[in-house]
């Protein structure tokens, strides 16, 4: 009797082995005709007799459902993400038994579904579909996770979509990961063109420059850090929600394990200026140029906070200062002309409080003569950010404004056809 059940029990078990084989076989043959519904129906029924498949039927299943939930590409999201897991599964199990029977074919499927992924995130991105390009580009990092800067283009792509909640936590992600995003970029100049162009490595970079020579200078740049980047935005998105403690914990962290770090101690005085602490912006300013005397954009922001202040002497030196360093700095003479022409104001409202006697008349004349030098003192900073800049309207306005007032007819008449050729352009733009 004995002999009778472990005979009955035996062909019980060889029955549904033979039952899992079958099905693993039903999703085969499906991906061959490329029926992906049946294949997937399939799966189903293969799954639910995983428990008694041994570890070969087992690794094949795994990769066979990965293949009929990935469907080349048109599987669903939530299918394409079952697809991801069972390959990781099958990589797992296989590297257990010591057998990469599927690996490799699983990992050339993985490098495809990275790529179409990559490409989908990409245009959605281009054609301003963020959302989208967000979700996409966090897919692509969790199927290459040691490629984090795909979680990086993540947030960046959630920002662009003001999707602030979802970029918080991609940007939290990245910073316990210790993400900074410097890489070495390989350069070489394209002796036909002229132009730099970059490589992917040393070795294709050699290839251009040692074998083929139609590239020279080589040079190699590492790329800056985007810490402090990815720290002020953290905090930036938690001042926006009202959590301000938060915020500056953030900065603080990351200024602690980065005192010398000049773009964290500017985001650090970016996240004050957020919640309209200007006096400590200032602080954090003043030492940032302490820092770096050098810095045009520090000393502009200088003077656009002493502007903002009331102190027009002060903020001059910083915009007079930025200048001295950059020459082609457009907005500093940009401000520097509106931070002059900010004293007309004052002697515009004393004139018209003036009355008609002799003396109110030659305190006029007076008045008039003040307000013609403050306008010359701009002419120079308006005409170099017309020069740098020529399609610079404002500028182009306010100088035409200017001659009439001092009387330069001509000039006056050249910057009136400038401006209208300005405002023609920009029509046929649109």
């Amino acid at each position: 009797m004995k002999k009778l059940m472990t005979l009955v029990l035996l062909l019980a078990i060889t029955s549904m082995s033979f039952a899992q084989k079958n099905e693993v076989k039903a999703i085969e043959k499906a991906l061959k005709n490329s029926n992906f519904a049946d294949a997937k129906s399939a799966v189903s029924v293969a799954e639910a007799l995983m428990g008694n498949m041994d570890d070969k039927t087992k690794a094949k299943f795994y990769f066979l459902k990965a293949q009929a939930l990935y469907a080349k590409g048109k599987g669903s999201d939530k299918n394409i993400d079952e697809a991801i897991e069972s390959i990781n599964e099958l990589k797992d199990l296989e590297s257990k038994i010591g057998k990469l029977k599927y690996t490799k074919q699983a990992n050339d499927m993985s490098t495809e579904m990275l790529n179409s992924f990559f490409e989908k995130a990409n245009n959605a991105f281009n054609n301003k579909n963020y959302k989208v390009a967000a979700k996409r580009f966090e897919k692509t990092y969790k199927m290459s996770p040691k490629d984090t800067i795909y979680l990086y283009y993540a947030a960046s792509s959630a920002v662009s979509a003001s999707d602030f909640d979802t970029a918080l936590g991609y940007y939290v992600q990245l910073k316990n990961l210790g993400y900074s995003g410097i890489e070495m970029k390989y350069h070489a100049t394209n002796k036909e063109s002229g132009v730099e162009e970059v490589f992917p490595s040393t070795e294709t970079r050699n290839l251009s420059v040692k074998i083929a020579k139609t590239h020279n200078k080589p040079r190699d740049e590492k790329t800056k850090s985007k810490t402090a980047e990815i720290v002020k935005n953290i905090a930036l998105i938690y001042v926006s929600q009202g959590n301000n403690e938060k915020a500056l914990g953030a900065m603080a962290d990351a200024r602690a394990e980065n005192p010398d770090d000049l773009g964290l101690l500017l985001s650090e005085a970016n996240v004050y200026l957020k919640m309209g602490n200007k006096a400590k912006f200032k602080t954090l300013m003043e030492e940032a140029v302490a820092k770096d005397p050098n810095n045009a954009e520090l000393l502009y922001n200088l003077g656009v906070l002493a502007a903002e202040g009331g102190n027009n002497e002060e903020s001059k030196k910083f915009y007079e200062k930025a200048i001295s360093i950059d020459p082609t700095y457009v907005d500093a003479y940009n401000n520097l002309a509106v931070t002059i022409l900010g004293g007309e104001a004052s002697i515009v409202e004393e004139m018209n409080e003036l009355g008609t006697s002799a003396a109110d008349n030659k305190k006029y004349e007076e008045l008039k003569e003040k307000r013609s030098k403050l306008y010359k003192e701009a002419i120079p900073y308006l005409e170099k950010a017309l020069e740098l800049k020529n399609t610079n309207i404002d500028a182009a306005r306010t100088l035409m404004n200017i001659y009439s007032a001092i009387g330069e007819v001509d000039k006056y008449k050249e910057m009136k056809v400038k401006v209208q050729e300005m405002i023609d352009a920009s029509t046929e733009g649109n």
